[in-house]
C-alpha cells in the first residue's frame, strides 16, 4: 500500500504544489460547495514527468519480472505447457522454419492452435541467445515497457505523485503478476500496444490509438475483437472513417484467423477453441445468465476495476475489455473465469488506461485521493495472494532436493536427443533436446519414432491418466522397450534399450 505520505506536498514550493494530487487552490474553490472539479480546473502540471522517473519505475519492475520468473525456471517451477511450447515455436522461427511443436504433438504446427506469428520477432535474439531465459527476458522487457505510456499520461492528468501511483499499482497489479508468475506467453506482446494504443485513444491522438492496435491481431486470434472494439470507440469520439475501418479490420482479422488459417493448420481441420454446443431448448436469457454465473467471474470482474480504486469504471475505455471477457465468461474451460493464469493480463492495461481518463475527464481533486488508497489497498491485498511477493522470500533462492535430482537427472540427456518428458522437466530440455509429451506417448499424436529417453516425474498431476506414469508407478514398473538409467526422488530417467550407441 503507499502511504499517505506519497501524495503529501511541501507548502514551500510551488511547482510541487502544481503536481500535486490535491492543491490547496483547488479545494478552496470546490471543497465548500461539495462540487466535483471540472477537467478544466485541474491544476496544471508540467509537459512532462522526467526519464529517470520513468525508468525508475519501469526498470524496478523489470528487474522484479525477471527474477521471478528466472528464478521459477532455475526452480524447475516452469512447464512445458506453456513454456516449453513457446520455446519449441521460437525456436523453430530461428532455425527459419514453421512454428513446429513436439510437445503438442510430432511436427504440429502452432499455426493450428493460436494465430501467434509476432513470436517471430523474438527469432533474431533467441539465434544469439538460445535459451528459454531469452523468452523471459523479452516477456519482462515488454511488461515493464507497458507502465511508460500510463505513467506519461497519469503525470499530464494530475501530476507526478499521480503517475507513480498508476505506475506501481498497474506494475503490481495481480493480472500481470499472473502473466509474470506462469511461464512466457504471446499476450506479453499485447499488453505495451493495448498501454500504447489506449493512451493514445484516451488524448484525442487518433491515427496513433488505430495504429498501435492493429498488431494486435498478430498476437492471438481473439485480440481482432479487442481492435474493433478500440475502432468502435474511436468511431464514437473521434474520426468516424478510421474507427470503422479499424472495426471492420479487427473484426475480419479475427474471423480470418478463426474460420480460415487455424482450421487449415489444425491437423483436425477445425478451429480448437470453438465455444461448447448449447441444446436448442435453452434460450438466450438463460445462456446470458449463465455467462455470469458461477460467483467467480462476478470476483475476476470486482478484482479487474479495484486495483484502480474504481476509477475505471468512470470512463469508457473500459468497454474495450469486452471482447475478452466475452470469450472468456462463455467458454467452457474454468481457468477462464477466475483470476489464475495469464489471461487476466490484457485487461490490465485496458482498466489502468480508464481510470487515468475518468481523472482527466473530471473527476475532482478530492475524489482522487480516496480512489488511490482504495486501489492502493487492493494491490497490496492481492500481492500477498499473487506471486510478486515471492522474490523476496528464502524458499525462492534456495534449490530443494528434488531440483538437485532432476538437474543430475536431465544432465544425463545429450544436447539432441529426442525425449519425452513430464510437463514440469519438459522446459528444461525444449531449447537443446527435441522433447515431447511423455503423456501423450503412446496414447494419441504418437511420435513417429520412439524417443531414445523418457523422463517421469511422480510428483507431476499435470495429466491423471498418463499411461506411461501408471506403467512406472505400478508394483512392477517397466514401459516395453526402455530400461530404467536411474531412479531418484520420484523422477525415473529411461532409454530406449539397445540405444546405448546410435544416441552418442
Amino acid at each position: 500500500m503507499l502511504p499517505w505520505g506519497t501524495f503529501a506536498f511541501p507548502l514551500g514550493s510551488s511547482a510541487d504544489m502544481n503536481n500535486s494530487i490535491l492543491s490547496v487552490d483547488t479545494l478552496q474553490r470546490h471543497g465548500k460547495s461539495g462540487e466535483g472539479a471540472a477537467a478544466e480546473d485541474v491544476p496544471k502540471v508540467s509537459a512532462g514527468i522526467s526519464g529517470k522517473s520513468l525508468l525508475l519505475v519501469s526498470c524496478t519492475f523489470f528487474l522484479i519480472y525477471l527474477l521471478l520468473s528466472a528464478r521459477r525456471h532455475a526452480a524447475n517451477l516452469t512447464t512445458g505447457y506453456d513454456l516449453g511450447i513457446f520455446t519449441q515455436i521460437v525456436r523453430s522461427y530461428a532455425e527459419f522454419s514453421a512454428p513446429y511443436s513436439d510437445l503438442k504433438g510430432p511436427a504440429y504446427n502452432t499455426l493450428g492452435d493460436h494465430f501467434h506469428p509476432i513470436l517471430a520477432l523474438l527469432a533474431p535474439l533467441y539465434k544469439v541467445f538460445p535459451s528459454s531465459y531469452t523468452l523471459l527476458v523479452c516477456q519482462a522487457a515488454l511488461v515493464a515497457f507497458s507502465i511508460v505510456p500510463l505513467m506519461k499520461w497519469a503525470h499530464k492528468a494530475r501530476g507526478q505523485n499521480f503517475a507513480y501511483w498508476v505506475g506501481i499499482s498497474y506494475g503490481a497489479s495481480w493480472g500481470i503478476a499472473a502473466l509474470i508468475f506462469f511461464d512466457f506467453h504471446e499476450v506479453s506482446f499485447a499488453v505495451p500496444l493495448l498501454s500504447l494504443s489506449l493512451c493514445a485513444a484516451g488524448q484525442k491522438n487518433w491515427r496513433a490509438a488505430a495504429l498501435w492496435s492493429l498488431p494486435l491481431v498478430l498476437v492471438k486470434e481473439d485480440l481482432g475483437l479487442t481492435v474493433a472494439a478500440i475502432g468502435a470507440y474511436v468511431a464514437w469520439k473521434g474520426p468516424r472513417v478510421t474507427g470503422l475501418a479499424v472495426v471492420a479490420f479487427g473484426a475480419g482479422a479475427t474471423a480470418l484467423e478463426m474460420l480460415v488459417i487455424l482450421p487449415y493448420f489444425n491437423p483436425l481441420g477445425q478451429f480448437a477453441y470453438l465455444p461448447p454446443e448449447t441444446a436448442e431448448e435453452v434460450g438466450m436469457l438463460a445462456q446470458a445468465a449463465g455467462a455470469l454465473w458461477p460467483p467467480v467471474k462476478w470476483l475476476t470482474l470486482f478484482m479487474i476495476v479495484a486495483p484502480t480504486g474504481f476509477l475505471a469504471l468512470r470512463s469508457p475505455i473500459l468497454l474495450v475489455a469486452l471482447p475478452t471477457l466475452a470469450w472468456r465468461f462463455t467458454g467452457s474451460n474454468p481457468f477462464y473465469w477466475g483470476m489464475d493464469f495469464h489471461y487476466s493480463a490484457v485487461l490490465m492495461p485496458i482498466a489502468f488506461a480508464a481510470a487515468v481518463h475518468a481523472v482527466v475527464n473530471g473527476v475532482s481533486a478530492r475524489r482522487v485521493m480516496p480512489a488511490c488508497v482504495v486501489g492502493a489497498v487492493a494491490t497490496s491485498v492481492t500481492l500477498f495472494t499473487h506471486p510478486l511477493h515471492e522474490v523476496v522470500l528464502p524458499r525462492t533462492w534456495s534449490d530443494s532436493a528434488y531440483v538437485r535430482t532432476s538437474d543430475a537427472l536431465l544432465e544425463k540427456i545429450p544436447d539432441g536427443a529426442t525425449v519425452a518428458a513430464s510437463n514440469r522437466l519438459a522446459a528444461q530440455l525444449a531449447d537443446r533436446a527435441s522433447v515431447s509429451e511423455i503423456c501423450l506417448f503412446p496414447r494419441s499424436f504418437p511420435p513417429r519414432e520412439r524417443p531414445e529417453w523418457l523422463i517421469y516425474d511422480v510428483a507431476d498431476n499435470s495429466d491423471p491418466e498418463c499411461p506411461t506414469g501408471r506403467a512406472l508407478e505400478s508394483a512392477d514398473p517397466d514401459v516395453p522397450g526402455y530400461r530404467v538409467v536411474e531412479a531418484r526422488n520420484g523422477i525415473t530417467l529411461l532409454r530406449l534399450a539397445g540405444d546405448e550407441k546410435t544416441s552418442r
